[in-house]
Parts: C-alpha cells; sequence; structure tokens
C-alpha cells in the first residue's frame, strides 16, 4: 500500500470532537473498534512494504558499495518515519466515509 496519497493527514496529533467520531456507528466505542483495526491493516501493509523494500539490500557478503547502500537504507528508514502514522490515516479515513465496515450483531437484530 504505498501512503503517497496521505500527504494531506497530518503527521501531528490533532484534537478530535467525539461527536464526529460516533456519527457512522452511533457508538463511540464501536467507532474506536472500527478505527484500531483499520489502523493494525495500515501498520501491517506498511511494515510488509517497508521490509520488501530493506530485503533488497541484504546481502551476505561485505563490499565496497555498502556504505552508498546504507545511505540509501537510511533515506528509506526516513521516509516512513515521515509518514502520518497508521492511527491518524485509519481516523482520516473513518471521518471520510473510506472504511467500509459492518457489525453483525446489529444486522440480527
Amino acid at each position: 500500500m504505498s501512503q503517497n496519497k496521505n500527504t494531506a493527514i497530518p503527521s501531528s496529533t490533532v484534537t478530535r470532537d467525539l461527536r464526529q467520531l460516533d456519527l457512522g456507528t452511533e457508538n463511540i466505542y464501536e467507532s474506536i473498534v472500527v478505527i484500531a483495526k483499520r489502523a493494525n491493516q495500515i501498520a501491517v501493509d506498511v511494515k510488509e512494504e517497508l521490509n520488501g523494500k530493506l530485503a533488497e539490500f541484504a546481502t551476505t557478503s561485505d563490499n565496497l558499495e555498502e556504505v552508498f547502500e546504507n545511505r540509501e537504507q537510511i533515506e528509506i528508514s526516513k521516509h516512513y518515519e515521515r509518514m502520518p502514522k497508521p492511527s491518524l490515516v485509519a481516523i482520516n479515513e473513518f471521518l471520510e466515509d473510506k472504511i467500509y465496515f459492518r457489525n453483525p450483531a446489529k444486522e440480527q437484530e
């Protein structure tokens, strides 16, 4: 999952109105669970993407290009550190109705 589309998401903590979070579910706790599960999905995707990029640098032998590769690894790591945290991305997606979720218990009623 490429996070380039998330450039509009602030990378710092933002104060949220709790009444906005429960609009989709009518229950703040249910909204938090939906956001938390989505944040976990995003975190797993980003971790897999980062590990894939860093795996390209894995070598079993030492060579002279190692210093250059270390710089590339550092740049890749810095890029991922500057990205918004998964929880902020998940909250943004939730508030913009970009997350599909359902509650089977409510469907049975």
